[in-house]
């Protein structure tokens, strides 16, 4: 049961990690996007990396709970749903800064990535 719990717990902190290094990859790597993160005035390009940026996040979350918790096949749930619970606030709040399908995209993929990530984790039985 502590086990669970510590990589639960992991799982949630890997995905803001693994979110806040790539979006520092994104403010070096991608011209115009530091500039444009306080107001939040992406252009397409940049909103389409920060949907990437939460895709590689979900799926690390993911593997994160397969690789450290193998035998609870629920936890990548628990996870994914834990998440969509904490972001639908945020994305609340953000509704006018972005468009409709941004939001969507996000919340409404971030269980199947969080499953995803689990899934590729685990050994093939063929």
């Amino acid at each position: 049961m502590v086990r669970l719990i510590i990589t639960f717990i992991a799982g949630l902190v890997s995905w803001v990690v693994i979110a806040t290094l790539l979006n520092y990859l994104l403010r070096f790597g991608l011209p115009g996007y530091a500039t444009a993160e306080p107001s939040m005035d992406f252009s397409f390009a940049m909103q389409c990396a920060r949907l990437a940026l939460g895709v590689a996040a979900s799926l690390g979350t993911g593997t994160i709970a397969a690789r450290f918790a193998p035998a609870h096949t629920r936890l990548p749930l628990a996870l994914g749903g834990t998440l969509l619970v904490l972001f639908l606030p945020v994305h609340y709040g953000l509704w006018d800064k972005f468009p409709a399908w941004y939001h969507l995209f996000f919340l409404v993929t971030i269980i199947p990535l969080v499953l995803a990530g689990a899934r590729l984790t685990k050994p093939n039985k063929s």
